[in-house]
């Protein structure tokens, strides 16, 4: 597999380290010093730029039928568009607001906790996340996809969500549940990048010669 590493910051180096040590071919690294000039081909690309440029990356590579892992977020807004533009290019896309496998495990373990929670009417729900102060986007995008688990299993009331950025913070998520007599809450933390860009050179491989739009999910039940 021939890999096109978008964004050479902290996630972009990590990956650049680990599929260089698992024998993938990494075939260029793209980053602000070097986006406007040509990118070589490859078979999958990951991208940890920044969301403001994930829609023109994605219809770059679409122009040239790379296929996509994106392990940026804040970019929803152009998602329904991108979908499109990766169904005409024929491109498969993984798109995730978290390639950490516990995370992916985290969020069975809310959609079940807030299903269960939908009949106690007693217990307020609230979600809260960490990171470290140079994360950009708050709340961050798996906080707000667990939120969007905990409406989907059927959690209609108010979801608090809150977020804090310092120091250097991989990432902690907790989901809690709260009433008169008890709290529940369930935590993710990770310890450090590398389970991230672990994940998102498991999704390359495994999106490489698949057309469609694709989660971290379907890639851990090797659905598609």
């Amino acid at each position: 597999m021939k890999l096109l590493i978008i964004g050479y910051g902290k996630m972009g180096r990590l990956v650049d380290e680990l599929a260089t040590g698992e024998g993938v071919e990494v075939s260029g690294r793209i980053d602000v010093d070097n986006v406007h000039g040509d990118w070589p081909a490859a078979d999958v690309a990951i991208d940890f730029s920044i969301a403001s440029a994930v829609p023109g990356n994605l219809r770059r590579l679409a122009a040239n039928g790379t296929n996509l892992v994106v392990g940026t977020t804040g970019w929803d807004a152009s998602e329904t568009a991108l979908r499109a533009a990766a169904d005409e290019a024929g491109i498969g896309v993984v798109a995730s607001a978290n390639f950490s496998i516990g995370v992916n495990l985290l969020q069975a373990m809310v959609a079940e906790a807030a299903r269960l929670m939908a009949a106690q009417p007693d217990y307020g729900a609230w979600i809260h996340e960490a990171h470290h102060s140079a994360k950009r986007d708050a709340p961050s995008g798996t906080a707000l996809l667990l939120q969007d688990v905990m409406i989907r299993a059927g959690f209609d009331r108010e979801i608090d969500i809150s977020s804090t950025r310092a120091g250097r913070i991989p990432g902690v998520h907790t989901v809690g549940f709260d009433a008169a007599s008890d709290t529940i809450a369930i935590t993710h933390t990770a310890r450090d990048r590398r389970g991230f860009a672990a994940g998102a050179l498991a999704a390359a491989r495994w999106v490489k010669g698949r057309q469609g739009w694709f989660s971290m999910a379907d890639v851990l039940k090797g659905s598609g």
